[in-house]
C-alpha cells in the first residue's frame, strides 16, 4: 500500500480560483481562511472520485491529494475549468506529518484531531506514527483502500470527518448527496469493527450464510468494514476472522 505521505500538493492560481472550486467539491471552500478544508469531488451521480485537502497560501490554493489520483484529478479539474481564471500547476512542495508536538508552520488535519498535523515543505516522511491503528481506531477511510469509485461520502463518514457542507449549495453530485442525507436512512457504510483473527483486506463478510459487507484496514485487533446494517446484528466473519461492530467514536 502506498504512503499516505506520497502525496501530491498542486497549486490553484488566479482570480477565479475560490469560484471555481466552490462550485466543484463537496465542502464550503470560503472557509479557507479559518484553516485547511477536507472535501471530495464526485461524479455528477454523486460517487467519489478523489478525496483531498485544501488550504489557503497567500492568494493561492494548495491541493493536497494522493499521488495515485493526482493526474486524473488533474485531468477532471482541467475539463471543468473552461474559461474559468484559474492555473492549475505542481506546486512541488512535499508533505510531512506526525502526532505529536507540531513544527512551526504545521497545519491541523481538519479530519480528525487524532490525525495530528500536517506540514509542507522540501521533505516528504512522518514521525513513525501507527496510522493504520489511528485510522482503525476512529474510523477513519484511506484514499485507494476504503475510497473507491464505488462510494458514496456519506456512506464513508464525510460528515463526521468535516468533509462536506450541506449549506453551501450546488457542487457536482450535490442532488444525490442531499437526498441521501435529508430523504434516505443510509443502510449500509463504513464502521469501525473488533476483529478476531486476520483476513486480507477486500475479505468478503458473510452473517448467517449471507453477505453483509467488506473488510478493510486492520490493526490491533480493530478494523474498518463496510457492512449493511440490517445484517451486522448477527454473527459476523471474514475468511477465518470474527467481525463485530464497535461503538461509533
Amino acid at each position: 500500500m502506498m504512503s499516505e505521505t506520497h502525496r501530491r500538493i498542486l497549486r490553484l492560481s488566479g482570480a477565479d480560483t475560490v469560484d471555481f472550486l466552490q462550485n466543484l467539491v463537496t465542502n464550503d471552500v470560503r472557509r479557507l481562511s479559518e484553516g485547511p478544508v477536507y472535501a471530495a469531488l464526485l461524479t455528477p451521480q454523486g460517487k467519489y472520485l478523489a478525496d483531498f485537502l485544501l488550504l489557503q497560501d497567500g492568494e493561492d490554493v494548495l491541493l493536497d491529494v494522493s499521488e495515485t489520483l493526482a493526474d486524473a484529478l488533474v485531468q477532471r479539474l482541467s475539463m471543468y475549468k473552461l474559461r474559468s481564471a484559474v492555473t492549475i500547476s505542481d506546486s512541488g512542495l512535499k508533505l510531512q506529518r506526525g502526532t505529536g508536538e507540531a513544527p512551526e508552520g504545521a497545519v491541523t488535519d481538519p479530519r480528525h484531531p487524532a490525525l495530528g498535523w500536517r506540514l509542507y515543505g522540501e521533505t516528504e516522511g512522518d514521525d513513525g506514527s501507527d496510522w493504520d491503528a489511528i485510522r482503525t481506531r476512529h474510523c477513519i477511510p484511506e484514499t485507494g483502500v476504503e475510497l473507491t469509485p464505488d462510494t458514496f461520502i456519506l456512506e464513508a463518514g464525510f460528515e463526521r470527518l468535516h468533509g462536506v457542507d450541506f449549506r453551501k449549495g450546488c457542487y457536482v453530485g450535490q442532488e444525490v448527496t442531499a437526498r441521501m442525507k435529508h430523504k434516505t436512512e443510509l443502510r449500509k457504510g463504513l464502521v469501525a469493527v473488533e476483529v478476531s483473527g486476520q483476513a486480507p483486506v477486500g475479505t468478503a463478510i458473510e452473517a448467517g450464510g449471507k453477505a453483509a459487507g467488506t473488510l478493510y484496514t486492520q490493526a490491533g485487533g480493530r478494523g474498518i468494514a463496510y457492512l449493511r446494517f440490517d445484517r451486522a446484528t448477527e454473527p459476523m466473519t471474514a475468511g477465518e476472522a470474527r467481525v463485530a461492530p464497535l461503538p461509533q467514536d
